[in-house]
C-alpha cells in the first residue's frame, strides 16, 4: 500500500490543540462547562464530527469529562492527567506551565534510573550485561563531545531499562526521551557533570555486570543527580 504525505494537521487536530491549550493555561478552570459541540463547531468554523472527535482526545488525555446529553466539564489536569499530555505538548511545540517542571522532571528520571540500575545488577542476564559494558565504553570513546555524549548516555539507559525487567520503567523511559518532557529539552552541555563523569559511568556498568545491586544503585544516585550547569544564552534558543 502506498501512502501519500500529510502536508497539513486534521480539522480536528487544529479544534483539539486549540482547546487543550485552553485548559492547560487556565482559561478554562476545572469544574468549567466547555461550550456546546454546535457552538464550538461554529466558533471553530469546522463540522460537528471534527469537534466531537477533539472533544473524545481531551477526555482521553483527562482534561475534560464528556457527559451524554450533558455539559463537557473541565478536569483538573494535575489531578486526572498522565505523561501523555506532556508528550502531546511537546509534539505541538508547548509546554506545560509549570515552573519547575524541568527539575520535577529530572527527578523522576533520577528516581526510575536509580532503581533500575539495582534492578538491572540483579535481573540481567549476561548478554545484557555484556552489552551495557560495551555501551557504556562507546559512550566513554565519545569524550568530550557532549552532543554525542548525550545520545550515546540514551542507548546506555534504555539497556539498563531493558535489563531491570519492568515494563513500567521503560514505558516511563520512552516517555522521559521522547521529548524531554514537554519542559523543552535539557541541552547536553548543561548536563556535562553527569556526563563528562566517565569513570562513574564505567563504575555503574562495572556493578550491574558483577551484580552488585546496591552499588550500581549508588552509583546511578550519584551520576542522575550531579548539578545541572546553568542555561546560557544559546542554550535558550535552542
Amino acid at each position: 500500500m502506498t501512502f501519500v504525505p500529510v502536508t497539513r494537521a486534521s480539522v480536528s487536530d487544529l479544534v483539539f490543540g486549540q482547546l487543550r491549550d485552553a485548559i492547560v493555561s487556565g482559561t478554562y478552570r476545572t469544574d468549567d462547562a466547555l461550550p456546546g459541540e454546535r457552538e464550538l463547531a461554529a466558533a471553530f468554523e469546522v463540522n460537528r464530527h471534527a469537534v466531537r472527535e477533539a472533544l473524545r482526545r481531551l477526555q482521553q488525555l483527562g482534561l475534560v469529562r464528556i457527559s451524554q446529553g450533558g455539559a463537557t466539564r473541565v478536569l483538573d489536569w494535575r489531578v486526572h492527567a498522565g505523561l501523555d499530555l506532556a508528550l502531546s505538548l511537546v509534539r505541538s511545540g508547548d509546554v506545560l506551565p509549570v515552573a519547575t517542571l524541568v527539575r520535577d522532571m529530572m527527578d523522576m528520571r533520577s528516581c526510575i534510573g536509580v532503581d533500575a540500575a539495582r534492578l538491572c545488577a540483579r535481573r540481567a542476564d549476561d548478554v545484557a550485561r555484556r552489552r551495557i559494558v560495551r555501551a557504556v565504553e562507546e559512550f566513554a570513546d565519545l569524550a568530550p563531545d557532549l552532543t554525542a555524549m548525550g545520545e550515546a548516555n540514551i542507548a546506555v539507559w534504555r539497556l539498563i531499562l531493558d535489563g531491570c525487567g519492568n515494563t513500567a520503567y521503560l514505558l516511563a523511559f520512552n516517555s522521559l526521551v521522547a521529548g524531554a518532557l514537554a519542559v523543552a529539552e535539557v541541552p547536553p552541555q548543561r548536563r556535562a557533570t553527569e556526563l563528562l563523569d566517565v569513570a562513574g559511568h564505567r563504575r555503574l556498568a562495572s556493578a550491574i555486570a558483577d551484580g552488585r545491586d546496591v552499588e550500581a544503585a549508588e552509583q546511578a544516585r550519584s551520576l542522575l543527580t550531579a548539578a545541572l550547569t546553568a542555561p546560557t544564552r544559546k542554550d535558550s534558543r535552542a
